[in-house]
């Protein structure tokens, strides 16, 4: 399939009304996302390397973990419950002949963290790659409606899991090893009614940018891709349906990307083609202009 028919069959805005219970279902979402399934194609560029990749069991996570795979990288996916669609990751990276070991659990506890590293490690005798791409999300109306139960939850599972993680993984990795940290379009562009959400994503900008200048000397790589909207089971998830239903129409585009559209950006910042690359940003937003 060429791209210029792929980005013809790319759905548009509006999408049939939907919505779930969180942290959402892959399988449930209409239409379905593009992880890349039917188009990507790797090349070896992480061939025999070690990868973590939270939250991929769907949605971005799910199609950094098949693009991954076919680069010729074993993968450990966290995640937080969604079992079937954390099933249908391991199925695709396994039909490409590489190792894929599925952990759910709650990344919020730093002592699951330890435990994601430690069994990366143990199964594969190595780690070459972090990505921290779990989130959570809720729209409010209003700083009044946000409960601060749920202020600590996004704060904890967005930034407070990739300190954890990093902490753990970093005396594991060798230089040439690369971390790679899911921040948003909303880090510059922040949007009221997702207040938290968009707080956290600009400490994960602060973050990278720091923690790539304290590993330099180590070797390790630290960057950061800020996604626009993206169609993944979050949506559906933690958006009223209106939002929904027109999800995506606002970037000139005039559409969502989908997952597979933002795995090629993580397999460059994972891979040796990127060794002068760290502490950046990298912005896929369907055009919408992001300053720093």
């Amino acid at each position: 399939m060429t791209s210029q028919n792929l980005q013809e069959q790319r759905p548009k805005p509006p999408f049939p009304e939907q919505q779930q219970d969180l942290p959402g279902l892959e399988s449930q979402m209409d239409p379905k996302p593009d992880y890349g399934e039917n188009s990507y194609r790797g090349s070896g560029k992480l061939r025999s390397q070690a990868a973590i990749i939270t939250g991929g069991d769907s949605g971005i996570g799910r199609a950094v973990a098949l693009a991954f795979a076919r680069e010729g990288a074993d993968v450990l996916i966290a995640y937080l419950d969604a079992d079937s669609d954390a099933q249908e990751t391991v199925r695709i990276v396994e039909k490409e002949g590489r190792r894929c070991i599925a952990i759910a659990g709650d990344i919020q506890q730093e002592a699951h963290c330890q435990q994601i590293v430690e069994r990366a490690c143990s199964e594969f005798g190595k780690l070459d790659i972090l990505v921290n791409n779990a989130a959570f999300q809720m729209t409010r109306e209003s700083i009044e409606e946000i409960p601060s139960e749920e202020f600590d939850r996004t704060f904890k599972t967005n930034i407070y899991a990739m300190f954890y993680l990093c902490k753990a993984a970093v005396p594991h990795m060798q230089p040439g090893s690369a971390i790679i940290n899911t921040c948003s379009v909303n880090a510059a562009q922040p949007k009221p009614k997702l207040l938290a959400y968009s707080a956290t994503k600009a400490a994960i900008v602060n973050f990278t940018g720091g923690l790539a200048q304290s590993l330099a000397e180590k070797g390790i790589r630290v960057n950061s891709v800020a996604p626009g909207p993206v169609w993944t089971p979050l949506i559906p998830a933690t958006m009223p349906k209106e939002q929904v239903k027109q999800f995506g129409q606002q970037v000139p585009m005039k559409r969502a990307a989908q997952p597979a559209e933002l795995a090629p950006v993580y397999v460059l910042l994972a891979s040796q083609e990127a060794s002068y690359v760290s502490g950046a940003v990298i912005p896929v937003t369907g055009g919408q202009p992001v300053l720093p």
